[in-house]
């Protein structure tokens, strides 16, 4: 390897110190996901108000992707990412010690808020400090690292939560979040060659140029069909649906949740070799995951009564495979928009998923209250089927976004000299 494709010792403790804030950001952002029961009891709230906690993270985290670009290219990673982890810390002790569900929902904005920053202050640094050969492969890491970050909400904090309680659980993911803060405060900065740069275009002026932008908004449309399913399951509806409407232990209810996730590390480099590979295919990988997620809710909400542990964990990994999928929408991003709005076109595709995230997890809520006694607060296997299978709205969306804007793709690439054939005149040259 050449001095030019060797990182320096510092970029390795930067992206050590990047990759832990990333680690907690997701225990911050997925330790809901495993106390939906506990939250409906403590905050004496039904459906609609716990999918209002949840959405209240998701909305502020979305809602900020752009923004916190913005800062992090203005004042630098350690200032906004050790910024963001205190947020989410001052968000979690609020949730660990209140009853209110109004205290509640600010207590989870401030964590979106506080998450929002990390994942592409991450991705940041990598591009900073890292030779272009590298980069793609640490970002790679990254997110398994970030489901490492699941794997820890879905096992150890679900063991604390039903060992400790509700507020030892949080506080104790508040005092991380915390010294991890300390931690980045001391190990995250920018290359010494690297100043603090702003801009030259304005933030709307950006996203405007990025939504107009047919590969960006295929990269959109990718993210918000591939992302929702799993986010959905896993930020607050999985354990709920396991426990009470298919009859499981919250013990098997957390190893579904990390069935989940450990589909989703298995996938992933699967997916980015088959990306890498055959770049003018990629919308099939998308359409692919799509399809997979729908037979699996659909085969599952097709029986009326609870299923077997083998059945549940084989749906669970179907769905996971949504998340490295959802990754493919950021390479429609990286390709298809100019250099200097990569980070707004990030921020632009990873509204789409989470966007459909919000919808989704409302959606399911509102339906479980509509359809069940006034008052319930848990919800039987009928009940979620109707609940769940209403997402097949947002699906179809999700769908026809992808395919229209492949089309309109496709045809910029023609204009430039590239044809895509058909798939089947494809794999007919091929054989």
């Amino acid at each position: 390897m050449s001095d030019s494709e060797r990182a320096p010792r510092a970029a390795w403790m930067v992206y050590g110190a990047a990759v832990v804030a990333y680690f907690v950001a997701i225990v911050n952002r997925t330790a809901l996901g495993v106390a939906g029961v506990e939250a409906l009891d403590r905050f004496a709230v039904q459906a609609t108000g716990l999918a209002v906690l949840s959405v209240a993270q998701v909305a502020a985290y979305a809602l900020l992707q752009i923004p916190a670009g913005r800062l992090l290219d203005r004042y630098g990673a350690r200032v906004v990412m050790t910024a963001g982890l205190i947020v989410m810390a001052a968000g979690q002790t609020m949730l660990a010690f209140t009853h209110e569900i109004g205290l509640a929902i600010v207590a989870r904005v401030l964590i979106g808020a506080g998450d929002a920053p990390i994942f592409i202050g991450a991705t940041r640094l990598i591009s900073l400090w890292f030779p272009p050969r590298r980069a793609p492969m640490l970002v790679q890491v990254t997110g398994l690292i970030g489901q490492a970050g699941q794997l820890a909400t879905a096992i150890p904090v679900a063991a604390l939560l039903h060992a400790a309680g509700w507020s030892t659980t949080f506080a104790v993911i508040a005092a991380m979040s915390v010294a991890v803060g300390i931690a980045a405060g001391l190990g995250l900065r920018n290359p010494p060659a690297e100043g603090a740069v702003v801009a030259p275009e304005g933030m709307w002026s950006a996203v405007r140029g990025t939504a107009t932008t047919a590969g960006a908004r295929l990269g959109f449309w990718a993210h918000f069909v591939t992302l929702f399913p799993v986010n959905t399951l896993a930020l607050l509806w999985g354990v709920p649906f396991f426990v009470t409407a298919q009859e499981k232990t919250p013990a098997q209810a957390s190893l579904l949740l990390t069935c989940l996730t450990l589909s989703a590390m298995a996938g992933g480099p699967v997916i980015g070799w088959l990306t890498g590979r055959h770049p003018l295919r990629r919308s099939w990988l998308v359409l692919g995951s799509a399809m997979l997620t729908f037979v699996a809710f659909a085969t599952l909400l097709s029986f009326d009564t609870p299923r077997p542990m083998w059945q549940l964990v084989l749906f669970a990994l179907a769905v996971g495979l949504g998340g490295p999928a959802s990754a493919v929408g950021f390479d429609f991003a990286r390709t298809f928009s100019e250099r200097h709005r990569m980070g707004t076109a990030s921020g632009f595709v990873n509204v789409g998923g989470f966007g459909a995230t919000i919808l989704s997890v409302l959606v399911v809520g509102l339906v479980l209250q509509l359809t069940s006694p006034p008052g319930a607060t848990t919800y039987t296997l009928d009940e979620y089927r109707l609940a769940f299978g209403v997402l097949v709205i947002p699906w179809a969306v999700g769908v026809a976004g992808v395919i229209a804007s492949r089309r309109r793709t496709r045809t910029v690439l023609a204009e430039g000299g590239v044809v895509v054939p058909p798939l089947r005149e494809a794999l007919r040259r091929k054989r």
